[in-house]
């Protein structure tokens, strides 16, 4: 097989290929992308909304918790008010100047009826006129709003914080109750403090009359620290059995700021988590910023789906939180079963359906395969190739055979070009051999005439734009004649401003009258200035400061010159820039650019040099022969090459010269030296 064959064999094979890789890409896309991206949108929909569903849950849950706390304060305020309000009390007050006993007595039988923690009666001034059971400190704090409430007229029940000492000060017991040791807590805010003294105390206070005429306060309440017996309750009413899935646990907890004071939560079999403390991000956002959290949240050691809400004393502060929630494990667990089984499915799909699409799609690779192999033949050069189809079953079938009978004409079609195109060869080269002398003839007459065309237009179109310039730059003139008029002797304010755009002005003017003159040079005649070198490049600094700032480049001057020079200031100025815009170009990192001014004679001429030296890349001793050949740049695209070329022949027109020195990677100066002005 010669190499040309098995070049148009291998090249047949990797179309043959592609064709297939095509087919199976269009007959697998369904099954293996689009169903697996509609799986993947489905799963995450559903995800959402299943997680979506736990918080629903787990919102209702804290609705009724935060409902039984509701009605607990409602029925220890009513219960407490109808105590004050009862035949029996007021029967009692009145028998308490021959039996002092009987309305202590009264007040115990109702604690313990009602189960609360301590009772007592106080007068405005605080002092306890009798109470459940002896308390330690005979007279009580009158500046809870709620008692100030009572002794208004107004009963009112709230949640207090109670400090160790106001607990002590009713009963020991009840501060030893309240006193709850502080768990490490992992995600929690660091503390210094080992333990919680502070009680939670649901707080009622009615009216109550005192038997003198007099009314006080009938006080009462019950300290919620270590109530497993209301927390459980609380678990009871909002995870019934059978509510969660198996292996879920519903859990219910009160906390005084961060700290738990009555949980369900276990810390390990046995022991309930009480003093361990919520995490730094569900204390952030409940206690510090008062919101109702809803997501899950690591509680103790595991991860729970929560809800958090703050819980506000009398004072209407934040000082504690209630929560509910249920472990996430069975639902993460059974949301993972849940997609292992879509994707089982999905696999199991693909195993059975994918085979069946590659067989259908057999039919179609061997006559496509043909059709492509042939192809690649005949554009190798072999148009005797055939696809060979033998029976047309499908349409991709008849485009086979009809492939062939298309070979069969373009064949003979070629047969009949290859003999014409012998013919026209023939007279090609003898046509070919008489227009060549012509074709001679006519270019170099061609090239004159377009040169003299396009030299022609050049002037029309310079003397028709420097004639439309003149008219804009007098508007500009005559308008900064009227801001000086009008700004009067602010104008002074502004006169180096002015006068750089005075001078831009005429130079523009000029480059006009340049302009002109390369159209219409009879018309126009240049002039010339006397001018201190020093001032002309104090003049150019300002044009070129913003690259000086960008490149961070410092400047360094050395002012000696006395002389004075004769040369148009606007022709001056082009090349002081074009060197300086060069030096910039050269100290892209930033260096030095130094102008030095110095009187001096050569070949016994009187006259002044100009120096302009950087600190930039240097040039070659190659780059230096060629740095003034016109169209000579080393910007590429940023240049046009003409800059030095043109400052030479400015400096030569005026008697003088341009030199320049470098060395690479030490920086460049160029020296410019200018007769006298007579």
């Amino acid at each position: 097989m010669s190499e040309t064959t098995a070049a148009a064999t291998a090249k047949t094979r990797e179309r043959g290929r592609s064709v297939r890789f095509r087919l199976l890409a269009i007959a697998l896309l369904p099954t293996l992308v689009l169903l697996p991206l509609l799986l993947g949108v489905t799963v995450f929909r559903w995800n959402a909304k299943f997680d979506a569903t736990l918080i629903s849950k787990v919102n209702g849950d804290l609705t009724i918790a935060h409902q039984y706390l509701a009605r607990i304060l409602e029925n220890t305020g009513e219960q407490i008010a109808a105590l004050g309000a009862s035949a029996r009390y007021r029967d009692t007050v009145e028998l308490q100047r021959t039996a002092p006993d009987s309305l202590e007595q009264l007040l115990e039988e109702t604690r313990r009826a009602l189960a609360f923690d301590f009772l007592y009666l106080t007068d405005e001034a605080g002092d306890v006129v009798a109470s459940a059971r002896s308390l330690t400190d005979g007279r009580r704090r009158t500046d809870w709003p709620i008692i100030v409430s009572a002794l208004a007229g107004n009963p009112e029940t709230a949640i207090d914080i109670f400090s160790g000492e106001d607990l002590a000060a009713i009963s020991p017991d009840l501060a030893a109750q309240a006193r709850v040791e502080l768990v490490p807590t992992a995600n929690a805010v660091p503390t210094d403090r080992s333990e919680e003294t502070r009680g939670m105390v649901v707080h009622s206070a009615s009216p109550a009359a005192l038997g003198n005429g007099e009314t006080g306060a009938l006080v009462g309440g019950v300290l919620l620290n270590r109530n497993l017996e209301f927390i459980d309750t609380i678990n009871d009413l909002v995870y019934r059995e059978a509510s969660l899935p198996e292996g879920s646990q519903g859990t219910a907890t009160l906390f005084v700021d961060d700290v738990r004071i009555s949980t369900n939560v276990r810390l390990f079999e046995g022991r309930r988590a009480l003093g361990t403390r919520v995490s730094a991000i569900v204390r952030s956002a409940v206690l510090d910023k008062g919101r109702t959290w809803l997501d899950s949240a690591f509680v103790v050691n595991d991860w729970y789906v929560s809800a958090y809400e703050p819980v506000i004393d009398s004072y209407g502060k934040r000082v504690g939180m209630l929560y509910v929630g249920f472990l996430e494990a069975p639902f993460t667990e059974a949301k993972r079963e849940t997609l292992l089984t879509i994707l089982l499915a999905f696999l199991a799909i693909a195993m059975v359906s994918v085979p069946i699409f590659l067989r259908w799609a057999g039919s179609i690779f061997l006559p496509l395969e043909r059709m492509t192999g042939t192809i690649a033949r005949v554009e190798s050069g072999d148009l005797g190739a055939r696809t060979d189809v033998a029976e047309a079953r499908d349409e991709i079938g008849r485009v086979a055979v009809h492939l062939d009978h298309l070979l069969d004409q373009l064949q003979e079609r070629d047969r009949q070009l290859r003999a014409w195109n012998e013919e026209l060869n023939d007279r090609v080269d003898e046509r070919t051999r008489e227009l060549q002398l012509a074709n001679r003839q006519l270019e170099a007459t061609t090239k004159q005439l377009i040169m003299s065309e396009k030299l022609a237009a050049i002037g029309e179109i310079t003397a028709g734009v420097a004639h439309e310039i003149n008219n804009p730059i007098a508007v500009m003139q005559g308008n900064l004649e009227v801001v000086r008029a009008v700004m009067g002797d602010r104008a002074d304010e502004a006169k180096t401003e002015f006068r750089l755009l005075d001078e831009q002005i005429h130079r523009i003017s000029q480059i006009v009258t340049k302009l002109l003159q390369f159209a219409k040079p009879e018309e126009y005649a240049g002039y010339v200035e006397r001018h201190a070198p020093d001032n002309v490049i104090d003049d150019c600094l300002p044009l070129v400061q913003h690259l000086l700032n960008k490149a961070e480049i410092d400047i360094v001057r050395e002012k000696s010159a006395k002389r004075l020079l004769l040369m148009n200031r606007t022709e001056l100025q082009q090349v002081l820039v074009n060197l300086i815009v060069n030096a910039i170009h050269a100290m892209p990192d930033g260096g030095k650019l130094t102008f030095v001014t110095r009187d001096e004679d050569v070949d016994g001429r009187p006259g002044l040099a100009i120096v302009i030296a950087d600190t930039g890349v240097g040039m070659s001793d190659e780059l230096i022969r060629k740095v003034f050949d016109p169209f000579f740049t080393t910007k590429r695209s940023e240049g046009t090459g003409l800059g030095l070329s043109i400052s030479q022949t400015l400096i030569k027109r005026q008697g003088g010269r341009i030199a320049v020195e470098s060395e690479e990677g030490r920086g460049t100066t160029f020296t410019i030296w200018l007769p006298e002005a007579a």
